[in-house]
């Protein structure tokens, strides 16, 4: 039985000569061998497939990428920060409150965490924060209107890492571009230590249907429906909302669905019996879906065909097996260093730094397996086996001891490294750094969901 990885076994591999920990963990459909699950869609409604050469296959075997390297660092920190919300752990945060003095409080809070540049996010960087006694901006183009956090962030790189451990050391774990800060391009650049993928392995497409019985039996040609001053629809056209040319209706009314962001005009009596699609029923969910297969399409909406001019089915994948392969490099880790209080780099201080982050990325992999491999509507997966760690050792050598880390284990292992980093005066923030949006930012939201709201919220499809 692996044993669990111990804390000094973990300074050992951080400060030796190994590549990496490892983790491949074999799954399978929820449903079993055969159902079929889900991949994720990309531009033109295309899966993400390519033949993967794999150990004890002579030919390359058809393969879909079930959860891509950027989804599985997401659902990571999304394990992370459901642990801090839970109580479980304590790691650097930076969180903006939209909720504030009567602002955004659907929106609530957004964490470093959360957004998707980690802490170079705009969402951050466009936030003020409370330095002596009054609210500056927390990052700024022009370094005397910045905060002190702002501008220690600027002179971050790898050889001085120690702002970003303080503050938001994910982001020196599953990487980060401070392309939005001051620098812009020219930002700090930190790779990622840890990736992860999902592979689906002996991928076979299938088709998928689509339909919908509507009790109400509602014809397709029971319409127009027309749309009302507030948003809703009517079938009476006194009801309507007008075509108005020079202040003055023409007669035409408004349909109900806009096209390509555009209102469609109908004019009761002129236009009788060429009813367009935008004031069927089913613009409003009504009526019945007739039975149909779903097929790639392209922007639109014309049928993508194969080389054989045969429409291309969009209908989920049946599997041999799926695989999670996780990698965690020390090598990245490594290069990182961490001075303290601007002296020079002692490297004491970065072994204990390395390990801290180690941990940290053994901790989000082991959080984001106890919840689970739910990726999306009809692609729930489940280990057949208990996540292990392989220590990849000396070239061309792996250890033979695997050991395991579940996620409170790791938990400890991480606040043991924690401790041992502050021990030797490197120790980041318990609390997190709390941030209020700016008065710009709050607008353009403001802003932005008047315009969602006007447009009637745009369109909604379902998952499945």
């Amino acid at each position: 039985m692996a044993e669990q990885l111990s804390l000094e076994a973990l300074q050992a591999a951080v400060q030796g000569t190994a590549a990496a920990f490892r983790c491949r963990t074999k799954l399978q459909p929820a449903g079993g061998q055969g159902d079929k699950v889900f991949p994720p869609t990309y531009a033109g409604a295309v899966y993400a497939t390519e033949k993967r050469r794999l150990l004890g296959r002579d030919e390359p075997v058809e393969c879909v990428l079930l959860d891509s390297v950027q989804s599985q660092a997401n659902r990571m920190e999304e394990a992370l920060q459901a642990a801090i919300d839970e109580g479980r752990l304590t790691i650097p945060v930076i969180e903006v409150n939209f909720t504030g003095n009567g602002l955004l409080t659907e929106v609530g809070k957004v964490t470093s965490l959360q957004a998707p540049h980690r802490i170079a996010d705009a969402i951050l960087r466009d936030s003020l924060v409370q330095e002596d006694g009054k609210q500056v901006s927390f990052r700024h183009k022009d370094e005397r209107k910045e905060s002190d956090y702002g501008r220690r962030l600027r002179r971050l790189s790898i050889q001085n890492a120690t702002a970003l451990f303080e503050l938001c050391p994910t982001a020196l774990v599953f990487g980060m571009w401070d392309s939005t800060g001051p620098k812009g391009g020219l930002g700090a650049k930190f790779q990622r230590a840890m990736v992860s993928e999902i592979v689906g392995i002996d991928a076979v497409y299938g088709v998928k249907t689509s339909s919908r019985i509507d009790p109400l039996q509602i014809e397709k040609n029971a319409g127009p429906l027309y749309r009302t001053a507030d948003g809703g629809w009517t079938l009476n056209p006194a009801e309507a909302l007008d075509e108005l040319k020079n202040n003055k209706p023409t007669g035409r009314k408004v349909l109900y669905q806009k096209v390509k962001g555009k209102d469609v005009y109908y004019h009761p009596e002129k236009d009788s019996g060429k009813l367009p699609d935008s004031g069927r029923p089913s613009t409003a969910n009504h009526g019945n879906v007739t039975p149909d297969l779903d097929y790639r399409r392209d922007q639109n909406k014309n049928l993508i065909k194969d080389e054989n001019g045969k429409p291309i089915p969009v209908g989920g994948v049946t599997i041999a097996s799926a695989e999670q392969m996780v990698v965690l490099s020390l090598p990245a880790l490594r290069r990182l260093q961490f001075p303290l209080n601007g002296g020079k780099p002692d490297a004491k201080v970065n072994a204990a730094g390395q390990t801290v982050l180690a941990a940290l990325g053994l901790c989000a992999a082991g959080l984001a397996a106890e919840r689970g491999f739910d990726l999306r509507s009809r692609c729930l997966l489940w280990p057949t086996e208990v996540l292990k760690w392989k220590l990849l050792d000396k070239p061309g050598e792996e250890k033979e001891a695997e050991v395991t880390l579940e996620a409170d284990a790791a938990i400890k292992l991480l606040n043991e490294s924690v401790a041992a980093a502050a021990a030797l005066g490197l120790k980041w923030r318990a609390e997190p750094l709390r941030l209020t949006p700016s008065p710009q930012l709050v607008a353009l939201v403001k802003k932005s969901q008047e315009l969602a709201a006007a447009a009637g919220g745009g369109d909604e499809e379902g998952g499945d």
